[in-house]
């Protein structure tokens, strides 16, 4: 049968395709180097706390042991 390699490549291109559009969509919606809303919330980065864990995956850090080293502004 010709072509029978076809399918499955089309499914992981698919797959691969779905993927990335997820992580681009989370990376939008909770990085915090993103700005939606410039009125209420104009710099998003100065409003987290040191044991917010915005990266996607975290190998080493704990997250809920880190303490505040840096002052409000």
């Amino acid at each position: 049968m010709a072509g029978g390699g076809l399918i499955p490549m089309i499914g992981f291109i698919g797959l691969g395709m779905g993927s990335a559009a997820l992580y681009l969509l989370r990376l939008a919606l909770r990085s915090p180097d993103v700005c939606w809303d410039r009125k209420n919330n104009p710099e998003p980065w100065n409003r987290l706390s040191p044991n917010d864990q915005y990266k996607f995956l975290a190998v080493s850090t704990d997250y809920k042991k880190l303490k505040k080293d840096r002052p409000d502004f």
